[in-house]
């Protein structure tokens, strides 16, 4: 058996088109060192610094899984991205890491990067659910432990909030030099939530602390607004065996993804970037109607997708979409609900927009889990649900295929007594599941809909939706159809009865 040595600064094939060694100096802090990151924001960072060079290496900061940062600091910084897609596979080394913390173990080490004089911005993915806000106010939730304990400042931080907060604030007493802070997540107005989560903790923190950093965050941090676009499975052997194939290296943490990536950002930085524009990104002034066609048709569409997959057996979201009653379900959401809603960006030509969405649902070479877009959907759902269904209500319309994507994931993470929604389904992660729970075995026995109205009344996705029981009403015979005779009959209720509606005005 042949051992292959490990993918490091000697062994990176020229062929990789990637950098052959890090970034000399850190401007960037990112948290959040996962597949997205290193798929995403680092390689659209080589790309920049591949045409301009500069101060740019990336600090990566995991919060307390150590597998990652562990296998990038023993492969000198290094690993591989697989682009995948049914007819090419396409392996490449982006090489701009200049190191890997774990905030749980090296809190001041986080605190100090943070702090850095020659770190320019701080980035972060830590995905929706690491934002510590509350589902009802959008605030911060100041009710939450870990908020507490990092408002009394008795240990090292432990929300990204709080550390960012803390980490401005020893910034601001060492030299108080300007810095950007730019969330890369899939929140509505990234960039204004993050800025007003920060200002919450500060306006919570004594009077002395607070009056000594608010002058200077109003003064010196930017947050720009973001939107990232890039479909990014787990990490399994099958892509550490293409690394191996072709550049003839281990690389025990390989990142796959799809081909197409996409990000789009206001240039309203404080103290410099990168030339990202050279490595494919889009700069504008108004980022909300590409992070809506994002968050709705992708995101919102993804993950109805990825339920009724779920619930039908499927493991995947190719083998979920390549069913007819799943694509049309998909189409009906897509088309009648969520679009709608937004206004289309003057640059993106729609039909082109949604083949090719179509086209990366039904990548068979990545095999996107259904589990994994699945996961977190109490956190994913209240983004991409209630603002589009409310705009149906409000003008007369019920919104069937909305309301089937409530009705399978309550399916599949709260499934009433006596059903089993599925493997797939039942290895869905979400922080919602024990809440719900309790919420089903407080309900009236068989009773779908006080079951969904009292789910609603919890605040899952935010207030409005409360005033419409209708709403609720549909959900719960969703639910109901779903249960009794599948995902398939299901979909096709949702289609019949969504073309019985009135047609939409965009």
């Amino acid at each position: 058996m042949t051992v292959l040595p490990r993918l490091g600064a000697a062994t990176v094939p020229a062929r990789t088109a990637g950098r052959r060694r890090p970034p000399a100096e850190t401007g960037i802090v990112h948290l959040g060192l996962g597949n997205f990151h290193r798929a995403h924001q680092a390689v659209h960072t080589a790309a920049a610094l591949a045409h301009t060079d500069g101060p740019w290496g990336i600090l990566g900061v995991a919060g307390r899984s150590v597998s990652v940062a562990r296998a990038m600091r023993e492969q000198e910084m290094r690993y591989a991205v697989v682009e995948i897609s049914p007819g090419r596979t396409h392996v490449t080394v982006p090489a701009v890491h200049t190191g890997a913390l774990v905030a749980a173990e090296q809190p001041e080490d986080v605190l100090d990067a943070l702090a850095a004089p020659g770190t320019a911005l701080i980035t972060m993915t830590v995905t929706e659910h690491g934002y510590t806000y509350s589902p009802r106010t959008h605030g911060l939730d100041l009710d939450a432990p870990a908020v507490r304990a990092d408002l009394a400042g008795d240990g090292p931080p432990r929300t990204t909030i709080g550390q960012i907060v803390r980490g401005l604030q020893r910034r601001r007493r060492a030299h108080a030099a300007p810095v950007t802070v730019l969330s890369c997540d899939n929140l509505v107005g990234n960039g204004d939530q993050t800025r007003r989560l920060v200002r919450e903790f500060t306006e919570a923190l004594p009077a002395a602390e607070r009056d000594d950093l608010t002058p200077w965050l109003e003064n010196a941090v930017a947050f720009p607004n973001s939107m990232v676009d890039r479909i990014v499975p787990a990490t399994t052997d099958v892509y550490r065996d293409a690394v191996a194939a072709r550049l003839g290296v281990r690389d025990d943490v390989p990142v796959p993804a799809e081909p197409f990536s996409m990000w789009v950002m206001e240039d309203r930085f404080a103290a410099g970037r990168p030339r990202w524009e050279h490595g494919g990104a889009l700069f504008t002034d108004d980022v909300e109607p590409y992070e809506l066609l994002k968050l709705r048709l992708l995101n919102g569409t993804h993950s109805l997708i990825a339920y009724l997959g779920a619930l039908d057996g499927r493991g995947t979201i190719p083998d979920s979409i390549g069913r007819p009653f799943i694509a049309e379900a998909a189409r009906g959401v897509l088309f009648g609900d969520y679009l709608p809603s937004l206004a289309v960006p003057a640059d993106i030509e729609l039909h082109a927009y949604v083949r090719q969405l179509f086209e990366r649902w039904a990548n068979t070479a990545l095999g996107h889990r259904t589990q994994q877009v699945g996961s977190d959907g109490s956190v994913k759902l209240r983004q991409r649900v209630p603002e589009p269904a409310l705009l149906h209500l409000r003008a007369g319309r019920m919104p069937h295929h909305l309301a089937l994507t409530v009705a399978a994931y309550l399916c599949c993470v709260a499934p009433p007594s006596g059903f089993s929604p599925g493997p797939h389904a039942a290895a869905m992660v979400d922080p919602a599941r024990a809440a719900l729970a309790g919420i089903a075995d407080r309900a009236p026995s068989g009773s779908r809909t006080a079951f969904v109205e009292a789910v609603l009344e919890s605040g899952l996705l935010g207030d409005g939706l409360t005033e419409y029981p209708d709403f609720a009403g549909r959900v719960a015979e969703l639910l109901d159809v779903l249960v009794r005779y599948g995902p398939a009959a299901a979909a096709a209720d949702a289609t019949r009865a969504a073309e019985a509606e009135p047609r939409p005005v965009r």
